[in-house]
């Protein structure tokens, strides 16, 4: 194995990058993008943390796009089945998003996904040395989430929904 002397933040980027393509290699055979599968996937991470609705306007920003560009997500995830839009319950001036019975079954396959690109990155790790990386990477990601005032994912999850968005 040759050591290379890069920084630690472009190694992060380069691994995050290469996982993104891999995916997406993957996906396109499912008529996804990267872009839609990380939607569909805050979604449901949302609606399992017990959100009672999840509109347009939680996704723009827990996803950091701008209103239009999630417009046009969504309208194609609805067209492909994957979810369902409606009028919320809540506030009439907002979008409530959810995930159908397509979505649900979907999840499956995209963990699937997941864990075949992180063989393909882990090759030549013994199992123990997958373990670490998984807990050493996750006291990372909590880290990083107290550093920017999120406490955990978790959290930043159940404070996502509590109230419609611009109320």
């Amino acid at each position: 194995m040759v050591e290379h002397e890069l920084p630690y933040g472009l190694r992060f980027s380069l691994l995050g990058r290469f996982f993104k393509k891999r995916l997406n290699e993957q996906l396109m055979e499912k008529d996804l993008t990267g872009v839609q599968l990380t939607v569909l996937k805050e979604l449901e991470r949302l609606e399992n943390s017990g959100a009672a609705e999840v509109n347009q306007r939680d996704l723009e920003n827990i996803s950091h796009v701008t209103h239009p560009t999630m417009t046009e997500i969504l309208k194609r995830l609805e067209r492909k089945g994957f979810i369902s839009c409606r009028r919320s319950n809540i506030d009439r001036r907002h979008k409530c998003v959810s995930t159908t019975g397509k979505a649900r079954e979907l999840h499956q396959q995209l963990n699937e996904m997941d864990e075949a690109v992180l063989r393909e990155l882990s090759q030549g790790l013994t199992g123990e040395q997958v373990e670490q990386l998984w807990k050493i990477t996750g006291v990372m990601l909590d880290n990083a989430f107290k550093y920017y005032g999120k406490g955990s994912i978790e959290e930043s999850d159940k404070d996502a929904c509590k109230k419609p968005a611009g109320v």
